[in-house]
């Protein structure tokens, strides 16, 4: 049975019609220039944890102050007032009744200083400075995993852009194919079989384009999501170049550079510092101390009612004079006390700080170890792959050169359709290959850069 290849005309064009209709929302997106620093700088500006980095940062720095230490003195205004009624009876003396209503009011001002307390304000105020350190340490963290991140999506989308330029042009070879098979066939030369192979490889390709498209679109989505865009379909033109720019690191000096400048160590650093001025504090409350209070009152009383005298039998009742007392009373007063005895708590405290200073020493140790190791383990993983981008890079070479020669032998007769494909499957494998290997290698590159703390400057 013969098959009439005119039929599949309609089919094959409805085919491109869906094809262009599925690809038509992302060709007619607006794409604007995007290079990878510019792409680093919106994201440092959109990324709220960088935001709330730096809002902790500001209160550590609003809290590294002397007044919240306890240097300077505290000075209140205050007002007392005194009221109260008395009702005497008294028959055996002279003032034998009394009902009286006293009232009063009592402004004054106090000041306290606090002389001595076995230097605690001074480590307070060290310490305060040491947590403002640590929360600047957390905010360079916090840039330096969205840098990492948007590095890592800007070649993720570097990478799917330049697989769906492969892919398309292999589409574009089988859509050749096709129409010279079709041409071979009105002159007697190709066989309905021949015609359903190129077609079939050329829908093949089609499809594969079509998953690569939507694979591009969702790193781009990835990408803005990193730079803290909320319109995730935005398009761009990516300006940077996935090329091989390796550099040569040596260990040693890598190693040096990352126990200076990693962010995560530097944080454990201070760590340790807080965890010894800890200690320190805590052998605060086995000294003296001494406080000064100062200050003034000024009362002024009124007394009212009545009062009932007796003399020799004679009683008389008469009324309390409103007469205001005013008495004014200035203060200067010394006060020092001594810890003695408090069942051992205070030594517990202390010995628990010097645990804790304990366990700080031994987490950098512990992280030295684990960031040396990592750190070897990366830049043997960098030179490896520096080597397999050079062979993929040869292997793609070669691959298109062959695809080349294999179109000519194609259309001379001298290899099959089946052939024909399995070199282009062979390009586009070597092509995803080196792009693969192009991705990685920029990952471990910065991934061996954060290591060293050479993401942020």
């Amino acid at each position: 049975m013969s098959l009439n290849v005119s039929l599949y005309k309609p089919l094959l064009m409805k085919h491109l019609f869906f094809l262009f209709a599925a690809l038509l929302p992302t060709l007619s997106l607006a794409q604007q220039p995007l290079s990878l620093s510019d792409a680093i700088q919106a994201g440092l500006d959109n990324n709220y944890q960088i935001r709330i980095a730096a809002v902790r940062k500001g209160i550590a720095d609003n809290n590294n102050d002397w007044a919240i230490a306890g240097r300077f003195p505290t000075i209140n205004l205050t007002a007392n007032s005194q009221n109260n009624y008395r009702n005497l009876s008294n028959p055996a003396g002279p003032l034998t009744g009394s009902n009286a209503f006293n009232t009063g009011i009592t402004p004054g001002v106090d000041f306290n200083l606090l002389l001595f307390n076995g230097y605690r304000v001074k480590i307070t105020k060290e310490q305060l400075e040491t947590q403002a350190g640590l929360s600047a340490n957390a905010q360079q963290l916090a840039v330096e995993n969205t840098i990492q991140r948007i590095i890592q999506a800007y070649y993720n989308a570097l990478v799917q852009q330049q697989q769906l330029e492969v892919v398309a042009e292999v589409m574009a070879l089988s859509r050749d194919r096709v129409e010279y098979q079709e041409l071979r066939q009105e002159y007697g030369q190709a066989s309905t079989f021949d015609i359903l192979q190129t077609r079939d490889a050329y829908l093949n390709d089609s499809a594969n384009y079509v998953l690569q498209q939507n694979t591009f679109d969702a790193a781009i989505r990835d990408l803005n999501l990193a730079m803290g865009i909320d319109e995730l379909n935005t398009a761009y033109e990516l300006t940077d170049e996935l090329a091989l720019s390796a550099d040569t690191y040596n260990l040693a000096d890598l190693q040096e550079r990352m126990l200076n400048s990693n962010i995560q160590l530097r944080g454990e650093y201070i760590n340790r510092e807080l965890a010894n001025i800890n200690t320190r504090l805590q052998e605060t409350a086995f000294k003296p101390t001494v406080q000064l209070q100062a200050g003034a009152t000024y009362n002024v009383g009124i007394s009212f009612g009545e009062q009932t005298l007796s003399f020799g039998g004679n009683a008389t009742t008469n009324e309390i004079p409103q007469v205001a007392a005013k008495t004014f009373q200035p203060f200067v007063n010394l006060s020092a006390a001594y810890p003695l005895y408090d069942g051992g708590a205070r030594r517990a405290r202390l010995e628990n700080a010097q645990q804790e200073e304990l366990v700080a020493q031994y987490t950098i140790s512990d992280l030295k170890r684990a960031l040396n190791n990592q750190l070897a383990n990366t830049l043997a993983t960098y030179n490896t792959q520096v080597r397999l981008v050079e062979v993929t890079t040869s292997l793609v070479d070669n691959a298109r050169q062959n695809l080349g020669i294999a179109e000519e032998r194609f259309r001379g007769g001298l290899i099959n359709s089946f052939d024909y494909r399995s070199i282009q499957v062979s390009y586009i494998n070597a092509s995803q290959q080196r792009l693969t290997a192009l991705f990685n290698l920029k990952n471990t590159e910065t991934e061996l850069i954060r290591l060293i703390g050479g993401l942020v400057r």
